[in-house]
């Protein structure tokens, strides 16, 4: 064994990994505090920031299944290297936008591909294939409640840089933090990947995965979670404003949803291991409509807005795990930062449809409402579209990865 693989020992993979997830993650939730502050100050409507937002996350979406391709098979830790490279400028450049053009190229365009090569489909990749098959759904549940320690942390502090040093400045600040993301990917990085997967041919990974109906199901339910995710990350502080509530009132809730997401995200992966997760994943979006329609159904006050918070920071990314760990049991995981990645796409499409309709609705009718009413109605869905899952492995495609 070399020193180098000594060194990136499981314990190591998951901490680092789980660490990028916090940086890039915490990051990419505080996107929000900035849509009043920037569209106020560069004299936009509320559509402008959230086409922006709504493009990073297709954009995320698009680049995924690629990014997931080149983390399987040549490793993941040149993935998370570039993705760093890239979303750090994209944050500069963003710094610096005066345009919604500019605005759109580094928040949508460059931040978007950042993100593919960042985040959990690729990082749930190489620690699935470092630890025991009994303990991924455990150890992705443990990277996604670390990676949720960012958006606690993050939050507040970027709405007091907003506050103290102006949005131009706090996006700065944040481009410094994500250059931590660059040493991290060395220990991300799987000597000889490219040799090990190079019998598993592309277009028989994909016939498996099209040709499978769990795999759909999943993807059309990971849909809605983007919807609801990326609406309430997006348009949340403003909503809470609209309300009468003071500014600081939205950082103050998104950081709730990622202290308890932290909670949220380990029993998942840890219920994950015990019971059906496709069970669990329709139990989830059955909560999120009890504690959605609750919240928009009395009137929204500072504590009203905190119980949403921890009630949907328990709910908020617990579907991420799940949702791998069906891809993983039922594809394996030599391939699944790709397969994942497509999943993701789904996600994203939903992402990209919540950001930017919060933002039009909104400017035609200058309220949430029927945005909401989107939300409860996409749970119902969702609920429904994971129940007929059922956990078993595709045999052909297990044997191949063996």
């Amino acid at each position: 064994m070399t020193t180098a693989r000594m060194w990136r020992t499981p314990g190591v993979v998951l901490f680092s990994g789980a660490l990028a997830l916090s940086l890039s993650l915490g990051i990419r939730h505080a996107f929000g505090l900035f849509l009043q502050p920037m569209s106020v100050d560069l004299g936009w409507g509320r559509e402008a920031f959230a086409l922006a937002i709504a493009t990073q996350n297709l954009i995320w979406g698009l680049a995924q299944p690629f990014a997931g391709r080149l983390a399987d098979r040549h490793g993941a830790g040149w993935i998370v290297l570039s993705g760093a490279l890239l979303y750090v400028t994209g944050l500069y450049l963003m710094s610096l936008a005066a345009t919604e053009w500019s605005l759109l190229i580094s928040a949508g365009l460059l931040i978007g591909v950042g993100l593919s090569g960042t985040t959990f489909p690729v990082v749930f990749g190489v620690i699935s294939r470092v630890v025991a098959p009994e303990k991924r759904s455990w150890a992705m549940g443990v990277s996604m409640s670390i990676g949720s320690l960012g958006q606690f942390l993050l939050l507040p502090g970027s709405n007091v840089m907003i506050a103290e040093l102006g949005w131009s400045h706090a996006l700065l600040v944040l481009a410094g933090l994500s250059v931590l993301m660059l040493p991290l990917s060395a220990a991300l990085m799987e000597p000889g990947q490219g040799a090990k997967h190079s019998a598993m041919p592309l277009r028989a990974v994909l016939a498996e995965a099209v040709t499978h109906r769990g795999f759909w199901l999943l993807s059309f339910g990971f849909f809605v979670c983007g919807f609801q995710v990326i609406f309430i990350s997006t348009h949340l502080p403003a909503f809470l404003v609209d309300q009468g509530l003071a500014l600081s009132s939205g950082a103050t809730v998104l950081a709730l949803i990622g202290l308890f997401n932290i909670a949220g995200s380990f029993l998942a992966g840890f219920w994950g291991g015990h019971f059906p997760k496709p069970l669990l994943l329709s139990g989830i979006y059955a909560a999120r409509l009890i504690v959605i329609a609750l919240f928009i159904g009395f009137p929204v006050t500072t504590w009203s807005a905190c119980a949403f918070g921890v009630a949907m920071g328990l709910l908020w990314l617990s579907t991420v795990p799940l949702t791998n760990g069906v891809v993983a049991t039922l594809f394996g995981v030599e391939n699944l930062s790709m397969l994942g990645g497509i999943v993701f796409l789904f996600h994203q499409m939903g992402a990209f449809l919540g950001g930017w309709l919060g933002g039009y609705l909104y400017d035609l009718a200058g309220n949430y409402d029927r945005v909401w009413m989107i939300a409860i109605a996409l749970s119902v869905i969702a609920g429904l579209l994971n129940l007929p899952i059922r956990e078993r492995s595709v045999p052909r495609l297990v044997r191949a990865g063996a």
